[in-house]
């Protein structure tokens, strides 16, 4: 099931945005950590790379974790491996609802002003794709969800390599992290102005 959803994800952004960017799979990366290392400094470098990000965090998601001597932190027993797991996967799942935020907010208009009527259809159009992209980036914030409550079976166990990844898990099983809210908010705010733009006509331009 869950391999059906990422390819059903896959195949709505090649329908909508065209085939994903072929520098994104250039390199034979083997495990996730070597990928998360070339995504952390991409996401630093170029965050705003969106295709191209989320190409690379992808291919992160469906590689191999490396031995544990080799994860992103000191890893002294099996819990802790397990809990580092969880972890990443939240971590992973959490930096693509980002990415996808991110591009949506360039199809995301948040005013129909009345002179943009000439452009109403196109801008009808650049709200069905941020719309698709919302749904996407809810698809990866249940992901995230999903890997945080794993995580939080081990209560007080994280490294402190990945304490981070930590206090992301704690915002998300506290509710201070919610991105299904914010993106609830969003969608009502778009179908606010997909509204508006379709009552636009030539009497009021």
């Amino acid at each position: 099931m869950q391999g059906m959803r990422r390819f059903l994800v896959a195949a709505v952004l090649v329908v909508i945005f065209g085939a994903a960017p072929e520098s994104a799979h250039a390199y034979r990366l083997t495990y996730k950590e070597q990928i998360y290392d070339l995504v952390h400094q991409q996401l630093s470098m170029r965050p705003e790379n969106y295709a191209e990000n989320i190409g690379w965090l992808e291919l992160a998601l469906k590689a191999d974790f490396a031995n544990p001597l080799y994860a992103r932190a000191e890893i002294a027993n099996a819990r802790e491996w397990e809990l580092y797991r969880d972890l990443f996967w939240m971590h992973l799942n959490l930096a693509l609802v980002d990415q996808y935020l991110g591009w949506a907010s360039d199809y995301f208009k948040f005013v129909a002003y009345f002179y943009n009527y000439p452009w109403r259809d196109d801008n009808l159009e650049s709200l069905v794709r941020a719309e698709s992209l919302f749904g996407i980036a809810l698809y990866y914030w249940d992901e995230a969800v999903r890997w945080s409550a794993e995580a939080s079976r081990f209560p007080w166990m994280s490294p402190e390599e990945i304490q981070y990844w930590e206090d992301q898990s704690y915002r998300i099983q506290t509710g201070e992290l919610d991105y299904k809210a914010i993106i609830g908010r969003h969608m009502t705010k778009l179908q606010e102005v997909r509204e508006a733009f379709q009552k636009m006509d030539s009497t009021t331009y």
